[in-house]
């Protein structure tokens, strides 16, 4: 296999990455109680960076100290404190030679644990379908959340716009705002969720107005030398089979209104990156996304295969692919690929009983 295009070097925004292999973002709920890094976390970021990943976007870290924090443990980008804690992280993975992006995630109604608030918000009073997981330590089934006033609207934003500029004080090269997954943007995209009767509810064109409006906000609030992005998908984390009631025409609303309000690139992630986005056949969501926007891609899901990551590359549907389990179970994932080497399964453990960071973790790696 000529895996050439892999290494090829590639401008993303303000960012030169040295190949096209990104480590996807995963939440591993090891900060302190406060949202601060740990010496585990500079740990963890810094293999990854060793091992040949050219760029690595960050769990999702929460941008408020109000209602935007997910998941107890969960690292923050919230106050100066926990923009410090990060510099840590952010000079280990430079001094490897690879680029890393924070990502900034509201976790709106699908939230499991927050130190500020006892309840939640989202576009509207629904709960999220199934469970909360416990291997973040949830338990039982989604609350249903208070349906989130224009006022709050307005406070979510600054405080997407704030944390961004704390990442950029920070040294972080980029930010992707956190668009998927069924966490607050992708509340609003989605139309069971989002019972909205206003501007930025019903239509897909109202659906996509939050997301894109953050997304403007934070281009023009962090400038021209720091690269931003958004991440989208269909499924959720509690809901794996949803897809857009729309199809491709949702899809071409959804991919250019993101583009218009300014980022750098899109990142799509979905089951399976290369399958078809609506049905048995057509094209993936990467692929919709690359049509529709115009932009560089970031492609995530089951590309733990050298030969099916590749191929998004040669057959321009992505322009960067970012692994997720294929990294945790080969941090030197590029190195070995790269070498012609074999690829170790993902240990199970990894997430057993919960997500975390663990000692015997730190000790293998490379």
């Amino acid at each position: 296999m000529d895996s050439t295009p892999l290494w090829n070097p590639l401008q993303l925004g303000s960012t030169q990455l040295s190949n096209r292999v990104a480590l996807a973002p995963m939440t591993r709920i090891s900060a302190t109680e406060e949202g601060l890094v740990t010496g585990k976390m500079i740990s963890y970021y810094e293999a990854f960076a060793r091992g040949g990943f050219a760029l690595l976007i960050t769990e999702g870290i929460y941008p408020d100290a109000s209602y935007s924090q997910g998941y107890l443990y969960q690292p923050g980008l919230a106050t100066e404190e926990q923009a410090r804690s990060w510099t840590g992280v952010v000079d280990a993975v430079h001094a490897a030679g690879s680029k890393i992006f924070a990502q900034l995630m509201h976790a709106g109604g699908q939230a499991q644990g927050n130190r500020f608030k006892d309840g939640s918000v989202a576009p509207s009073a629904v709960a999220p379908r199934g469970e909360q997981l416990d291997f973040y330590r949830g338990e039982g089934p989604y609350r249903v959340p208070a349906e989130i006033s224009r006022e709050q609207m307005d406070e979510v934003r600054q405080g997407f716009v704030d944390a961004a500029l704390r990442a950029k004080e920070a040294g972080f090269d980029g930010v992707e705002i956190h668009g998927a997954n069924g966490y607050l943007l992708d509340q609003f995209l989605t139309d069971y969720l989002n019972l909205r009767t206003d501007e930025y509810g019903g239509s897909a064109e109202n659906r996509v107005r939050f997301p894109a409006d953050i997304a403007k906000a934070v281009r023009e609030a962090v400038g021209p030398d720091l690269t931003v992005g958004i991440r989208v998908s269909q499924s959720k984390v509690s809901d794996h089979d949803h897809r857009w009631t729309g199809g491709a025409g949702e899809a071409e609303v959804i991919f250019s209104a993101l583009a218009a309000s300014g980022v750098d690139f899109i990142h799509t992630t979905e089951y399976r990156a290369y399958a078809p986005a609506f049905g048995d056949q057509g094209p993936s969501l990467a692929a919709l996304a690359k049509r529709h926007s115009g932009l560089p891609v970031i492609a995530n899901g089951q590309l733990d295969d050298p030969e099916t990551a590749l191929s998004m590359l040669t057959d321009g549907t992505a322009d960067v692919v970012a692994l997720g389990k294929a990294a945790l179970g080969n941090r030197n994932w590029p190195e070995r690929v790269r070498n012609g080497q074999a690829l170790d399964e993902l240990d199970p453990s990894l997430f057993a009983p919960v997500a975390d960071v663990k000692d015997w973790e730190l000790e293998l790696l490379p």
